[in-house]
């Protein structure tokens, strides 16, 4: 089994700086609430800096690599721990692995809502 990706330790640190690291300056985030990305590293890390404020219980459960993507599912609990909470990170990665592109799914519906 490879070694987790640095997006995953940072993440499960809730370590912004680790975070940077791990992002392409000119990543985009693709989030489940808005239509349009967010471009750009600083921004991006504004955004996850809100969502590690909001998860509550956050885990990765999985992680599956493969030439230049990486995938992480993970559960949590929103909403002062009334809704589980569950999804994905699709990364793509550039050729020093960070990640220039990052799409979030969410469900189910009413945890997306409350979130």
């Amino acid at each position: 089994m490879p070694d987790p990706h640095p997006f995953r330790v940072a993440a499960e640190a809730k370590d912004l700086d680790l975070m940077r690291e791990t992002l392409a300056e000119d990543v985009v985030l693709h989030s489940p609430i808005l239509f349009k990305g967010f471009e750009g590293r600083e921004i991006a890390l504004v955004v996850l800096g809100h969502v590690t404020q909001v998860f509550e219980d956050f885990r990765y459960l999985d992680e599956v690599q493969g030439d230049g993507t990486v995938v992480l599912r993970f559960a949590g609990k929103v909403d002062d721990g009334e809704f589980e909470i569950e999804g994905n990170d699709s990364q793509q990665l550039d050729a020093d692995g960070r990640v220039t592109d990052l799409t979030v799914f969410l469900r189910p519906l009413q945890a997306v809502h409350a979130f």
